[in-house]
């Protein structure tokens, strides 16, 4: 069975079997374990946990991810793909904080039903999960992180990968750092600019990856500053790059300061583009910047969720489930990161008297999966990345995201 032949039943039945049982609400609000309309009292219980940024600036994206989990577990629940089990998804707030993750991480590990886990949304947060739920044979799908070091290693020249359990339906900071500086340089036409990173995981990886290709490709980066992320005002910043006459400026960060940034580099009259990842892409970076915002950019893995014939199943039955808050930027990747783990639990539930039991042969079976997703073909390679290398950049117009340019990254 293809991964989505379960929504063309419509999104009429799982509606009705949404609301017959009360689960019109968010994924974690009490309605949120995955119950399907047809389970037995004999069935077993199984367990996807979520760990995600719940509460806090990140919430949409982290609330994004779960309700989108809970919606491949209703379905395959309500379709009875695994025979003689339940699944319930068991979502756990990570703050974006790494050792409020890494709590997270042990509470799910130290549930004996719990057998993988979708998340986390921030690389940072990924290099305390991880580990956790590797030594505890759990399965670990991210639909968002990009840092290269989590599936790599440390060493770009010698990559080894570092936890046998850890996959991503997302692309990485080696490929989306070097989609921006081609769009910027070679669509754009801008030649120089100013970078600015957060001084995380994340922000920093992408500065790194994007220089190295805006240069290669003959740009020039006429400075590069960093900002505490836990700061609001960013003057002296945005003076010292002023300074420089940048034709754009180039972020690593998040949404929660690249609004900011942008809002308070217009008003300091350094009136270029603000570029940024996937981790700027949402309406929420928009109503931080304000309405200078326009011409704003940034890039986002996969192609527009909205514009793929592939995704359409995933966004009716989404609206249809009644969910209060938008599937936001990994809402595709986090339905199929889900269904990677429902995938390969097929294979290692199948003649299993109990979940512990069944953890390594989950991650050994994700090697093999293969399915047509919402965002296209899923499937991982050798170090668990996706095969997948689209990315989207988008420019902000009119006060909304718009995309203008959707590509497969491919080496030069």
């Amino acid at each position: 069975m293809t991964k989505r032949s379960v929504i063309s039943a419509g999104a009429t039945l799982l509606a009705m079997s949404m609301a017959l049982s009360a689960c019109g609400t968010r994924g974690g609000d009490g309605g949120g374990d995955g119950a399907g309309s047809g389970g037995g009292g004999d069935e077993k219980v199984v367990k996807i946990g979520v760990i995600a940024p719940l509460s806090g600036d990140l919430s949409a994206l982290g609330k994004g991810i779960e309700n989108s989990v809970d919606l491949a577990v209703k379905e395959a629940n309500e379709s009875g793909e695994l025979e003689g089990w339940k699944i319930e998804v068991a979502a756990e707030d990570d703050q974006a904080n790494p050792d409020v993750g890494k709590n997270a991480a042990s509470k799910l590990a130290g549930d004996k039903d719990v057998i993988g886990v979708v998340g986390t949304l921030n690389s940072s947060v990924a290099g305390t999960v991880a580990p956790v739920l590797n030594t505890a044979k759990i399965v670990e799908v991210s639909p968002a992180n990009t840092g290269v070091s989590l599936t790599k290693g440390e060493d770009p020249n010698n990559p080894q990968r570092p936890y046998a359990n850890y996959f991503r339906t997302c692309t990485t900071d080696a490929v989306q750092g070097p989609f921006a500086a081609r769009y910027l340089f070679e669509k754009a036409g801008i030649k120089e600019v100013a970078t600015i990173h957060d001084k995380k995981a994340y922000g920093q990886g992408l500065v790194e990856s994007f220089t190295s290709e805006f240069e290669k490709l003959g740009g020039k980066v006429v400075a590069a500053e960093t900002i505490n992320p836990d700061d609001d005002k960013y003057d002296a910043v945005v003076t010292s790059v002023k300074a420089k006459n940048p034709k754009a400026v180039y972020y690593g960060g998040e949404y929660p300061q690249a609004g900011p940034l942008s809002q308070q580099m217009k008003a300091q009259g350094l009136d270029v583009p603000l570029m940024g990842g996937d981790g700027i892409f949402s309406p929420e970076f928009v109503k931080l910047a304000g309405k200078n915002s326009n011409g704003d950019l940034a890039t986002s893995i996969g192609a527009p969720t909205e514009k793929l014939d592939s995704a359409k199943a995933f966004v009716d039955a989404y609206e249809a489930g009644g969910y209060s808050d938008p599937y936001e930027a990994y809402g595709a990747q986090s339905y199929d990161a889900a269904n990677a783990i429902i995938e390969a639990m097929k294979v290692s539930l199948k003649d299993a008297d109990d979940v512990e039991g069944a953890r390594q042969a989950t991650i050994d079976a994700m090697k093999d999966v293969s399915f047509d997703g919402a965002t296209g073909k899923v499937a991982f390679d050798e170090f668990g990345d996706t095969t997948t290398r689209v990315l989207t950049a988008y420019e902000v117009k009119d006060g909304k995201w718009t995309d203008v340019s959707t590509e497969e990254f491919t080496e030069k």
